[in-house]
């Protein structure tokens, strides 16, 4: 899932306000290390933080369907994380870097929301949209001079950005195979026995069964109802 979100924030910043411009996004540490190798302008977005965000939590299971609403599986809802971006402009010059970052801030300010149809592999097939924010309060513990001290390199500007990205649960539980018969019903007799009494079947309409809305094929509440056969009913 983290490489997931990796590739989609990488997509996003390269283009944008910085389609064709040829800068490169880099997702490496910025050490002194790092910057020295640079020979061009690029865009460094680090990820330095994941925590769990506790408030998304939900508990139970949720099911899942196949095209035709028959319940396979029942797994349990997704944890949600934060992975915190650390998202800076390199450069030359000081009033290049300030450009290249008003370029990103002005590409991910309208990405509030990310679409699950724009999210790859594991991270889409959950269906799930993923909020981004970008440059908002910072509540993670490490403060920004802490992790440029430990990067070894001197405080620059930077943007903080956040992507909260579902992680699937596990395990996930087989459920029962659909019910494909009707239950049928025999009333017994004042004499106890079953010999003679009429049988009272219900027959079993899938989910996606055209059957299901036809003239006749259910009842109230959706249910077919009961059909009993001919001749006289027990008293």
């Amino acid at each position: 899932m983290i490489h997931e979100v990796d590739e989609v924030l990488k997509r996003i910043i390269g283009g944008g306000a910085l389609t064709g411009s040829g800068v490169d996004v880099s997702l490496e540490a910025p050490t002194r290390d790092w910057a020295a190798r640079r020979n061009a302008p690029a865009i460094n977005a680090y990820l330095y933080d994941i925590r769990e965000d506790v408030a998304r939590r939900q508990r139970g299971t949720t099911p899942v369907v196949d095209d035709r609403g028959a319940v396979l599986k029942h797994r349990q809802p997704p944890r949600w994380f934060r992975l915190s971006y650390l998202v800076t402009a390199w450069t030359k010059q000081p009033q290049d870097e300030h450009r290249l970052l008003a370029a990103v801030l002005a590409t991910l300010i309208p990405r509030e929301i990310l679409a699950a149809d724009e999210l790859p592999g594991s991270l889409g097939a959950l269906g799930l949209s993923v909020p981004l924010t970008v440059a908002g309060t910072q509540t993670e513990s490490r403060s920004l001079a802490e992790i440029w001290s430990a990067l070894g390199g001197e405080l620059k500007p930077s943007l903080d950005v956040v992507v909260t990205a579902p992680f699937p649960a596990a395990p996930e539980y087989d459920a029962g195979p659909p019910v494909t018969e009707g239950a049928a019903v025999r009333v017994r007799g004042i004499d106890g026995t079953l010999e003679g009494s009429p049988e009272r079947s219900h027959r079993s309409l899938r989910p996606a069964d055209p059957a299901s809305t036809s003239a006749g094929g259910t009842g109230s509440g959706g249910r077919a109802p009961f059909r009993g056969s001919e001749g006289p009913q027990p008293r």
